[in-house]
């Protein structure tokens, strides 16, 4: 149950990614708000159910990151490191595609400068990012079963002669 949890978390968390990095209409505080509730709730809903030592929560974290760089600040160098060391599962082209989608949705937000933009790319130039863009929403990760030893030893095994193992022999 619980891999299959994080494994659905995984997927909520990449396909939610993958749109915000695709559409400009999402970047914006407003939808950092939005995000950042409805993980919470997800984060509840697993303690709720005693599923937090599944994994789920974690795979949650570039969104849960995303949405917080939705919501700070973005004007001066100070706010650009504090972007820099808060943002450890983006990679730098997320953060610096974020940050050119990002739209204000009303007069107290303002667009993110050119010079802004630059100064993040200088502070996470020595980052060795993948390439990529987008998260792979088709990941799957390793199913792990459990080893649960048995309580019958392998000398009060008998084996039958139809089976054909003669080779086997009891030591």
């Amino acid at each position: 149950v619980q891999q299959v949890f994080k494994q659905l978390f995984y997927m909520i968390n990449a396909v939610a990614l993958n749109n915000l990095l695709l559409r400009k209409d999402v970047c914006s505080w407003s939808t950092g708000m939005q995000l950042r509730f409805n993980i919470s709730q997800l984060e509840e809903w697993l303690h709720g159910k005693n599923l937090q030592q599944s994994g789920a929560a974690q795979t949650l974290e570039p969104l849960i990151q995303a949405a917080q760089l939705l919501q700070l600040k973005k004007k001066t160098s100070e706010d650009a490191e504090a972007i820099c060391s808060l943002c450890t599962s983006l990679t730098t082209q997320q953060i610096v595609k974020i940050l050119n989608l990002y739209t204000p949705v009303n007069e107290f937000e303002e667009r993110v400068t050119v010079t802004f933009i630059r100064d993040i790319q200088m502070h996470l130039q020595e980052r060795n990012d993948p390439p990529q863009l987008l998260l792979d929403f088709k990941h799957m990760f390793p199913v792990l079963f459990p080893f649960n030893p048995s309580s019958i030893t392998m000398d009060s095994i008998h084996l039958p002669a139809f089976l054909n193992l003669e080779f086997l022999h009891k030591v």
